[in-house]
């Protein structure tokens, strides 16, 4: 091998090739995260043009099947393999799905492709996250972290209103097409800039435990996305799926014991604090997704915003979350302490999801924006930092399972929260909406809970008046159990220990972590 030299992590003064290489991730995060937002944005389009209404929900399911499943498989591939190969890869894999999603020509083939695409996206956040972890010790890696939690922000800002002006002056294909000029640009920088050892594992995949693990995960997927709206949740057919997951996953886990290179190692749980994180990373995810949800619904329902604007709607809830994103980073690099982020976090998140939960039809939009604000502020403290202790509490050779795991506790998370709430939410707009309006209202919501602004407008005055209420009160509901939901997290926080973070020094006196690890070694640039 090549010269090697041992990466300087003195704060803000990284190697330039450090710096071009994070340059890189932060344009991977974007893809990562902006494909959604600009598709969602552009579907009335694609459907009019593709036909195929009654698919559409497949176009974002196909795409979240994947990239859950795919995400702890693309974490362990590059612990075995090397990061900077399977981390290509995966952008590879992405921009494929991406270009042929844009050359769809009927509903069925961008369902395929877009599932292609996740596949591909299942690597993007947990490369970036392991590829930081490998180039930044822990002490300096809440800064950097923190910066991609800021990266998250904007492009869930900016999303739609990209998706919007994408579509209304280029065409929908652009919404795919857009991604491959930036991916290019990442591939180039990473494949220049980026040389990190090569691994090379001597066990091969563990083929069946990745069998157990996707059928598990897509049956809870798919348990979440359609209980409640395509099938009743006492159905035989989410039972069935019940039935298939539970049955896997407990087989997935029985098999981790006996296989050679475990998908999921069992023995990171072992660690107090990457279990903790695991489960403050779901409580995180399942209430951020859900807030992201019924927010823009109720200002645009009830307060008469513009749906054309949404991404703005959230803008005091994501700006927060930015803000204190990027303080949380750079006090922990600043100190090395970070136990105080997760604890503060957790209350702000319940307090602000309770305020939330008093909204009501005559709340401001001041009011709801420092609301938003209360829980931004709680989310800014739990994102990156989950992710730092997560990794700090494992060995460097595990680092890619640690980054896939959390980041597939909070995907999993985002699903549970969508569909406990969104059930919530439903039966309690359908419940007002009988109440205040009889029959009208009743057939009203039978097909769905969330009406859009045009069907809004044709409602008889009393009908929407009913609906404002009916909204309110479903509103109430959801972030009330958000609430509730998040003391999960505060319990799981109090119990974290603050263990020195590597490269800060001698390890904490009577920590039972692992020990201390030097930062990592790259080949000179």
């Amino acid at each position: 091998m090549a010269d090697t030299e041992t990466v300087e992590t003195k704060p803000d003064k990284q190697p330039k090739s450090v710096r071009v290489v994070l340059l890189a991730l932060m344009i991977t995060m974007m893809l990562a995260m902006l494909d959604n937002m600009i598709v969602g944005t552009a579907m009335p389009t694609i459907v009019g043009e593709l036909g195929g209404l009654e698919h559409l929900s497949w176009v974002v399911t196909a795409y979240t099947l994947a990239t859950a499943a795919a995400t702890p498989v693309w974490g362990k591939l590059g612990d075995m393999f090397g990061r900077k190969t399977t981390f290509m890869t995966s952008i590879v894999i992405f921009l494929i799905g991406s270009a042929l999603s844009g050359m769809a020509q009927d509903m069925g083939q961008l369902i395929g492709f877009r599932a292609v695409q996740g596949l591909g996206a299942g690597g993007l956040m947990v490369g970036v996250m392991a590829i930081i972890g490998d180039l930044i010790p822990p002490r300096e890696r809440g800064k950097y972290q923190g910066m991609m939690a800021g990266v998250m922000a904007i492009a869930m800002i900016g999303g739609p209103l990209v998706g919007g002006t994408i579509t209304d002056n280029w065409g929908w294909r652009w919404a795919f097409y857009i991604n491959l000029p930036l991916g290019v640009v990442s591939l180039g920088l990473i494949s220049a800039v980026l040389h990190l050892p090569k691994k090379r594992a001597e066990a091969g995949i563990d083929y069946l435990g990745v069998i157990l693990l996707t059928v598990g995960i897509t049956s809870i997927v798919l348990v979440t996305t359609w209980g409640g709206s395509q099938y009743a949740w006492t159905s035989a057919r989410i039972m069935e799926l019940i039935g298939i997951g539970v049955a896997a996953l407990i087989g997935f886990v029985f098999w981790q014991t006996k296989a050679a290179e475990p998908v999921v190692p069992l023995h990171i749980f072992r660690s107090r604090n990457f279990t903790l994180m695991s489960i403050i990373g779901f409580i995180t995810g399942f209430v951020m997704f859900g807030a992201t949800l019924y927010l823009p619904l109720y200002q645009q329902s009830v307060q008469g915003a513009s749906a054309t604007n949404s991404g703005l709607l959230l803008l005091p809830m994501l700006g927060a979350m930015l803000v204190t994103s990027m303080v949380a980073g750079r006090v922990t690099t600043n100190t090395g302490r970070y136990k105080l982020f997760p604890v503060v976090g957790s209350v702000l998140m319940i307090v602000g999801l309770y305020l939330l939960s008093t909204m009501d039809t005559g709340t401001t939009r001041f009011t709801s924006g420092v609301f938003m604000a209360v829980v931004g502020l709680g989310m800014g403290c739990l994102m990156q930092i989950t992710m730092l202790v997560a990794q700090n509490s494992v060995e460097m050779k595990d680092m890619g399972v640690a980054s896939s795991s959390t980041t597939l506790f909070r995907t999993l998370g985002s699903s549970f929260g969508v569909a406990i709430m969104g059930a919530l939410f439903n039966n309690r707009v359908q419940h007002v909406m009988a109440e205040r309006a009889g029959a009208l209202g009743s057939k009203i919501t039978e097909k769905s809970a969330s009406l859009d602004a045009k069907s809004l407008a044709k409602l008889p005055a009393a009908a929407r008046e009913a609906y404002q209420h009916a909204v309110s009160a479903g509103v109430h509901s959801a972030f009330l159990l958000g609430s509730v939901v998040a003391v999960v997290a505060l319990i799981a926080a109090v119990f974290v220990k603050e263990v020195a973070l590597r490269g800060t020094g001698p390890k904490s006196e009577g920590s039972t972590e692992d020990a201390a690890v030097q930062p990592p070694v790259v080949e000179a640039v």
